[in-house]
């Protein structure tokens, strides 16, 4: 039997230390029907997740004690973890922190000045949808 993924269904973990900005993209992501929880210590991220075993991570780069790629890197190299999609949420955009964070294995890389909350959603709802 295929099971169909359903909007509401979605658990999403989000890595942001910005209270404003995490608060603003859990009641876009609620309003979904999705499930949201928020880490907002780099060093609690990586537990988080294979805790929660969320559906999908939003990760920040710019994270307190520990940075989003090496939360990312820890990710991808648990085989519990791996398949998890990570979409990374940051202001950093150099090509070079692009590059890295593709290489890393990231689903996709927004920077958060050039993507509105709700495109942050259509973007993950093509990627499950996938």
């Amino acid at each position: 039997m295929i099971m169909q993924k359903r909007s509401g269904s979605i658990r999403v973990l989000l890595v942001e230390e910005d209270v404003f900005l995490a608060q603003i993209y859990k009641q876009k992501f609620e309003a979904e029907g999705w499930k949201v929880g928020i880490v907002q210590h780099g060093g609690d991220a990586y537990d988080e997740i294979k805790k929660k075993r969320p559906q999908v991570v939003l990760l920040d780069i710019l994270l307190s004690q520990i940075d989003g790629f090496s939360i990312l890197e820890k990710v991808k190299s648990d085989p519990s973890l791996k398949n998890i999609p990570v979409f990374i949420l940051t202001n950093l955009g150099q090509k070079s922190d692009i590059e890295k964070g593709f290489a890393l294995g990231a689903t996709d890389y927004l920077i958060k000045a050039h993507f509105r909350p709700s495109e942050t959603i259509e973007k993950i709802k093509k990627h499950l949808s996938e």
